[in-house]
């Protein structure tokens, strides 16, 4: 896929609110400090789409940037970052949660993991719930040129192992780094795919 036009479009914090288009929505979520802007950016071509910040916690809405005009990358909030008040980590949570389950439109979660550290409680709680909630979703591993191809097989395995107690069929996992662009072209042209089976 060859990204043409990408636009920032709306931020919202109530589902209900977002774009009532019909394109298809793909969102983009992880801990706090994953590097889910640079990835963006990187996906997109547009160094300043997504905003970049050395502080955990910057994204707080629901943002839909339209991509060929043909469907949404939606960025969410990150999930775990304790400095910040509880209301607000609870409103937090009630939003991403009730877009999660009842956004049609939406089609599938990239659910981004920092592949230089072992999988964390959070992140395996996170992808448990959308599996159980039947959402479709793809790990992606970021910052994989951050370290060797050794260490980032290790902490790939460690996932799988875990998630293989609680999954049948393991989903889908892709390996990304914002520096390299590699993973690039693999993200880009299974959401290609995915829009296809849609039509």
């Amino acid at each position: 896929m060859e990204i043409k036009k990408a636009e920032f479009v709306v931020s919202n914090t109530d589902y209900r609110k977002c774009p009532n288009t019909g394109l298809p929505e793909y969102a983009f979520i992880g801990r706090s400090n994953v590097g889910k802007s640079s990835l963006i950016n990187m996906l997109t071509n547009h160094k300043g789409l997504a905003k970049t910040s050395v502080r955990p916690g910057k994204t707080q809405l629901i943002n839909h940037f339209v991509i060929n005009n043909e469907w949404y990358l939606v960025d969410l909030p990150g999930y775990g970052y304790a400095r910040t008040s509880k209301t607000s980590r609870d409103k937090w949570q009630k939003m991403i949660t009730d877009y999660m389950l009842k956004r049609e439109a939406l089609v599938n979660v990239f659910v981004l993991v920092d592949s230089r550290i072992p999988p964390q409680p959070i992140d395996i709680d996170f992808i448990n719930f959308l599996g159980m909630n039947g959402v479709p979703l793809i790990i992606i591993f970021t910052k994989i040129d951050k370290q060797n191809q050794r260490q980032v097989a290790a902490t790939v395995n460690s996932m799988k192992h875990i998630l293989s107690q609680t999954w049948e069929e393991l989903p889908e996992m892709m390996m990304t780094s914002s520096v390299t662009r590699y993973g690039r072209d693999q993200v880009l042209n299974r959401i290609d795919e995915i829009n296809q089976q849609q039509t």
